[in-house]
């Protein structure tokens, strides 16, 4: 599946909710489904800077493909990198560069977070990409 693919997926689920409490659930429910990172890898060069809480985020390169795994101290932020890693893990690094991140908005993620957390988010994003622009200069 592609990243917009995947994407259009999550607008979709987001779109059946009919209020915001609603939404938080379904994000701290995706966030108790994240593929975990190990615990050696919850260091500090793997912290993302920027977020209220700890978050931890690891990349690895498997063929042609980034698979990512993560983690966080906070329910609501695990549910956040989950999105994003669902959006993004397993994708050619090329492709995560490309990839823009209007979903986000089109569930009005970044508008129903406090100033912290939506730069957090930002954060997040700017890290998986990160790791993406290092493995593909490394191709």
């Amino acid at each position: 599946m592609s990243i917009k693919e995947i994407q259009d997926e999550i607008v979709d689920e987001f779109s059946m909710f009919d209020d915001w409490m609603q939404r938080y659930e379904y994000i701290i429910d995706l966030g108790k489904g994240l593929p975990l990172i190990e615990e050696q890898y919850k260091t500090e060069e793997n912290i993302i800077t920027g977020c209220q809480s700890k978050v931890w985020v690891h990349a690895e390169q498997l063929g042609d493909k980034v698979i990512f795994t993560a983690d966080s101290d906070a329910i609501l932020t695990k549910g956040i990198i989950a999105i994003l890693i669902r959006a993004f893990s397993n994708q050619k690094a090329s492709d995560i560069l490309e990839a823009n991140t209007d979903f986000i908005d089109e569930i009005g993620l970044k508008e129903h977070l406090s100033p912290t957390r939506a730069n957090g988010l930002v954060s997040m994003i700017k890290k998986l990409k990160m790791y993406a622009l290092a493995f593909n200069a490394k191709n």
